[in-house]
């Protein structure tokens, strides 16, 4: 059998169809296995979640009846303790639900997932682009540049289009669609967001603690102000409904998430009647005094940090929309280039959930980035990368050699 694409979900699918006992050939159009792992959580990387599989399903939005079974048969705890047996030990980052290995390094992530495969047995066949599939009447045959390979069963895995460097470059979608099969627009995803107003980049390298929102879709993750427009899990999280607005995205901030918009309010009305009224700094100190003074500005008030009894009744109501939803213009994403995934991809209702088998193609499996399938940060797309990859090589095992 053949796995194509040597990143995360194809070490893991080629390792477990080799485990299962089916001769596996990797096909890997670099001349590196798992450079996007290398890159991966700032090289530390993030390798799964500290959630259960009901939980992060829930994460993945329209994706999640899709996932779950995946999950259930390869859940979080199932792949730390696999690493555990490759020599990779995990610690916990539980205040954003994230595992690392203990070492920080991915490196060793990469290095066992392909120590793993070359211990079964595994062929990788490097620098071959592959450019077409074909099935057959008893074997797919890959087309590739360095020569045709036939297998009985096909596991896709070479990833989406972000990180470009490492080679995923969206080549895999032209094989799917040259099938008949649907695949959903790719849009960069879970990357930092690029906005034209000058006061946000005056606020550059400052963090908050809030609640994102783009339309419907909202985190509450950190979000960084930088020169260039909005980073950090909260803005990366729903970068995807800004590469897909057209146009200017409206993206919102509730700079103070565990306050609703009515105590906020009925804070300023009783400060404003003390005998010695307070600033606003000292009435949310969570705050940073830079952007307290961007967010009064964005409402009108020519202090910086007024006492409460100096904001008018006319302002008040408007200061606290602002503070519940600081509204910044992003006029896109810094592309693939600077995205940890893609959004988008084979269409999730032309693949069985339980096998990951392309429904109309016997033999052809799809997992990991390929699929219409994306989370949040925090390690959820790794995870996805392994269930699928396992739920694949399984189902290619119950097929047979070939």
């Amino acid at each position: 059998m053949c796995v194509l694409g040597a990143g995360a979900a194809g070490l893991w699918a080629a390792a477990a169809c080799a485990r299962g006992g089916l001769r596996v050939v990797v096909i890997e159009k670099t001349d590196r296995i798992g450079t996007k792992i290398l890159a991966s959580g700032g090289t530390r990387c993030n390798l799964t979640t500290t959630l259960g599989p009901r939980d992060a399903a829930r994460l993945f939005g329209p994706g999640e009846r899709f996932i779950l079974p995946s999950l259930r048969e390869l859940p979080p705890t199932a792949v730390r303790r696999h690493f555990h047996e490759l020599g990779v030990p995990t610690k916990e980052e539980p205040e954003l639900e994230k595992v690392f290995p203990a070492s920080d390094s991915a490196v060793d992530v990469r290095d066992a997932l392909e120590r793993d495969a070359r211990d079964w047995g595994v062929d990788f066949l490097m620098e071959h682009r592959v450019t077409s599939l074909h099935p057959g009447s008893d074997a797919w045959r890959i087309k590739s540049s360095g020569g045709d390979v036939s297998a009985n069963s096909v596991i896709v895995c070479v990833g989406g289009k972000s990180y470009p460097k490492s080679g995923t470059t969206g080549d895999g979608y032209k094989w799917l669609t040259d099938l008949g099969l649907t695949v959903v627009e790719p849009v960069p995803a879970l990357v930092p967001l690029r906005s034209p107003e000058s006061w946000v980049h005056g606020l550059s390298g400052l963090t908050v603690d809030g609640e994102v929102r783009v339309g419907t879709v909202r985190r509450r993750r950190p979000a960084l102000f930088t020169h260039k427009g909005l980073s950090g899990p909260g803005p990366m999280d729903v970068s995807e409904q800004v590469a897909r607005t057209s146009g200017p995205a409206e993206v919102q901030i509730d700079l103070l998430p565990d306050t609703t918009w009515e105590e906020v309010r009925a804070t300023l009305i009783a400060a404003s009647s003390a005998r010695h009224p307070p600033r606003l700094a000292a009435l949310f100190p969570s705050l940073p005094k830079r952007l307290l003074a961007q967010v009064t500005a964005r409402v009108g008030i020519d202090h910086a940090n007024p006492a409460a009894n100096e904001i008018a009744k006319a302002d008040r109501n408007r200061l606290v929309d602002a503070l519940k939803g600081l509204t910044i213009v992003a006029d896109g994403t810094l592309g693939y280039a600077k995205a940890e995934v893609t959004a988008g991809g084979l269409s999730l209702d032309q693949v069985d959930r339980k096998t990951m088998q392309v429904g109309r193609h016997p033999g052809l499996f799809v997992a990991g980035e390929m699929l219409d399938l994306q989370g949040p940060i925090g390690g959820l797309n790794f995870q996805a990368a392994f269930a699928t990859a396992a739920m694949a090589a399984a189902a290619a095992i119950r097929r047979g050699p070939g």
